[in-house]
Protein backbone atom coordinates (compact mmCIF):
# COMPACT_ATOMS: atom_id res chain seq x y z
CA UNK A 1 0.00 0.00 0.00
CA UNK A 2 1.45 3.45 -1.11
CA UNK A 3 0.22 6.28 1.06
CA UNK A 4 1.08 9.92 0.43
CA UNK A 5 -0.23 13.11 2.26
CA UNK A 6 0.31 15.32 -1.03
CA UNK A 7 -2.59 13.42 -3.31
CA UNK A 8 -5.60 14.09 -1.34
CA UNK A 9 -5.15 12.37 1.93
CA UNK A 10 -5.39 14.08 5.29
CA UNK A 11 -1.79 14.55 7.41
CA UNK A 12 -3.35 12.54 9.98
CA UNK A 13 -4.04 9.53 8.33
CA UNK A 14 -0.21 8.82 7.49
CA UNK A 15 0.75 9.58 10.65
CA UNK A 16 1.84 6.42 12.79
CA UNK A 17 -0.77 6.22 16.20
CA UNK A 18 1.94 4.32 17.60
CA UNK A 19 5.03 2.85 18.12
CA UNK A 20 3.97 -0.44 17.28
CA UNK A 21 2.50 0.49 14.19
CA UNK A 22 5.99 2.21 13.15
CA UNK A 23 7.58 -1.36 14.29
CA UNK A 24 5.29 -3.54 12.27
CA UNK A 25 5.37 -1.23 8.90
CA UNK A 26 9.19 -1.33 9.45
CA UNK A 27 9.32 -5.68 9.53
CA UNK A 28 6.86 -5.25 6.61
CA UNK A 29 9.24 -3.24 4.47
CA UNK A 30 7.48 -0.24 4.70
CA UNK A 31 9.15 3.26 3.51
CA UNK A 32 8.80 6.94 5.48
CA UNK A 33 9.60 9.76 4.97
CA UNK A 34 8.99 12.44 7.49
CA UNK A 35 9.53 16.04 8.45
CA UNK A 36 10.98 16.98 12.27
CA UNK A 37 11.50 19.96 13.13
CA UNK A 38 11.92 21.47 9.73
CA UNK A 39 14.21 18.56 8.58
CA UNK A 40 13.62 15.83 6.16
CA UNK A 41 14.00 12.43 6.86
CA UNK A 42 13.79 8.99 5.02
CA UNK A 43 13.35 5.37 6.29
CA UNK A 44 14.42 2.92 3.59
CA UNK A 45 15.14 -0.73 3.25
CA UNK A 46 18.35 -2.04 1.92
CA UNK A 47 20.67 -4.92 1.94
CA UNK A 48 18.79 -6.12 4.75
CA UNK A 49 19.11 -3.64 6.51
CA UNK A 50 16.70 -0.61 7.54
CA UNK A 51 18.47 2.49 6.53
CA UNK A 52 17.51 6.01 8.34
CA UNK A 53 18.91 9.12 7.56
CA UNK A 54 18.59 13.12 6.52
CA UNK A 55 17.08 12.99 3.05
CA UNK A 56 20.13 13.10 0.61
CA UNK A 57 22.60 13.02 3.42
CA UNK A 58 24.37 9.86 3.27
CA UNK A 59 26.81 11.32 6.41
CA UNK A 60 23.79 10.86 8.78
CA UNK A 61 22.70 7.00 7.88
CA UNK A 62 22.03 4.96 10.36
CA UNK A 63 21.94 1.35 8.89
CA UNK A 64 21.02 -1.50 11.82
CA UNK A 65 18.68 -4.95 11.49
CA UNK A 66 15.79 -4.06 13.95
CA UNK A 67 12.84 -1.36 13.58
CA UNK A 68 13.53 -1.24 17.54
CA UNK A 69 17.32 -0.01 17.25
CA UNK A 70 16.31 2.44 14.40
CA UNK A 71 14.05 3.97 16.90
CA UNK A 72 17.19 5.09 18.78
CA UNK A 73 18.19 7.47 16.17
CA UNK A 74 18.85 11.23 17.28
CA UNK A 75 16.64 13.41 14.70
CA UNK A 76 17.25 16.40 16.20
CA UNK A 77 17.75 16.31 19.55
CA UNK A 78 15.00 13.70 19.98
CA UNK A 79 15.26 9.98 19.09
CA UNK A 80 13.11 8.71 17.29
CA UNK A 81 11.01 6.47 19.64
CA UNK A 82 10.19 9.36 21.58
CA UNK A 83 8.91 11.31 18.18
CA UNK A 84 7.74 8.85 15.37
CA UNK A 85 3.83 9.26 16.55
CA UNK A 86 3.98 12.97 16.40
CA UNK A 87 6.33 13.80 12.98
CA UNK A 88 5.06 15.02 9.42
CA UNK A 89 4.55 12.41 7.30
CA UNK A 90 5.77 13.26 3.73
CA UNK A 91 5.35 9.64 2.43
CA UNK A 92 4.46 6.04 3.46
CA UNK A 93 4.50 3.07 2.52
CA UNK A 94 2.40 0.12 3.66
Amino acid sequence: MYTNCNFGRMEDEDRFKTISEFKECMVRGGEVEFLWKGIHYSVTHYNDNISISHSCRQDTEMLRKTADEIMEYMVGEDRLRDVITQVTILLRTI
